[in-house]
């Protein structure tokens, strides 16, 4: 997610531009969407993630090499502070949740929720994050502002720099990076190859089916009149190719991670589903608000109103959980086919 906001910033000035004539969707809670919201396990357990049973003492102090190749070492790992949603995850998942002190506001399963936010308008605050006397910050390569990173380096934690996600070929390479920072490197082994084999298991399932579904990943904001298109780097092309589906956006050309929607870039993509975060979704009005978007009713899947929503803070992280997300996708897409 935090890799996410920084390639909507670009695109989100513009489109920003474009609300002056438009108004925001309504914030309530909107139905759901035609073909059923996803949930972000899938599981009678709600938005909470499955640590590992015996993740292991932490052998200390580790020198790792962060994004870049800088090196880092961790002497202690017992006030850690994870500044996105998916490096949150993996450190609960691995185990070391009572260890975390801090979340980003992308962390948004039941085990982070009570912990405070250190982040502001999606912005670190150095200020925040020093005042909880860390041992070791987490971030990524696109987390900032730098000036707040550097902050945290001058005062003398470490802090491990982690490349995003892109792809499902990430998910083992972050969670083992991370539990060798944390001194658990065989838990990091477990954990990655147990959420290898779920991704596996997954796909395996899938329905046989003759056709390859375009869908077409939105992001939505009605609140500030918001609309953008996935297109090549946006994050979601590995998951849906994972599902069996094509990414309209990046197939019909969109060389931009984002671009802000438009009849035109619509026709082109002519999604057969439409792929959304569940806020997203709501801020618009749900699918009634979502085909009222130009462009939208027009396509085959506003014409069918065949919509996939997932939960924000879980759908690109691609990491421990993304095997429910791939599973809520395909139940989406497919229903009961078989």
């Amino acid at each position: 997610m935090q890799r996410l906001r920084t390639r909507l910033a670009g695109a989100l000035l513009s489109a920003l531009a474009l609300a002056l004539t438009g108004c925001g969707g309504s914030a309530d809670p909107a139905p759901a969407a035609a073909t059923g919201t996803a949930g972000t396990t899938g599981t009678a357990g709600g938005n909470r993630v499955e640590p590992l049973k015996s993740p292991g003492t932490p052998r200390l102090p580790v020198t790792v090499r962060s994004s870049g190749g800088a090196r880092t070492t961790v002497e202690k790992a017992d006030r850690i502070v994870p500044l996105s949603g998916g490096l949150s995850e993996i450190v609960f998942t691995l185990g070391l949740g009572d260890r975390v002190v801090a979340r980003d506001i992308t962390a948004t399963f039941d085990q982070a929720k009570k912990l405070p936010v250190v982040t502001r308008n999606h912005d670190v605050s150095a200020e925040s994050v020093l005042s909880l006397e860390p041992d070791l910050v987490l971030a990524e390569t696109t987390t900032g502002p730098d000036e707040a990173m550097e902050q945290i380096r001058d005062a003398g934690v470490p802090v491990l720099v982690v490349d995003p996600a892109r792809s499902l070929d990430d998910v083992g390479p972050r969670i083992r990076t991370v539990a060798d920072a944390l001194g658990v490197p065989a838990a990091g082994k477990r954990l990655a190859q147990r959420s290898q084999d779920r991704i596996a298991a997954v796909r395996k399932a899938i329905p046989a089916h003759t056709d390859h579904p375009r869908v077409a990943f939105l992001y939505l904001r009605g609140s500030a009149s918001v609309y953008l298109i996935g297109g090549r780097g946006s994050g979601a092309t590995s998951l849906l190719e994972a599902a069996g589906a094509v990414d309209a956006g990046a197939e019909s050309g969109l060389a931009k991670d984002f671009t802000a929607i438009t009849t035109e870039a619509l026709a082109q993509a002519a999604p057969d589903a439409i792929l959304v975060m569940s806020k997203g979704l709501e801020s618009v009005g749900g699918v009634d608000g979502l085909v009222r978007i130009p462009g939208v009713a027009q396509t085959p899947a506003g014409m069918k109103r065949r919509v996939v929503s997932v939960e924000d803070g879980v759908l690109l992280n691609y990491g421990p959980r993304t095997d429910q997300v791939l599973s809520s996708l395909v139940r989406q897409l497919y229903g009961d086919a078989r």
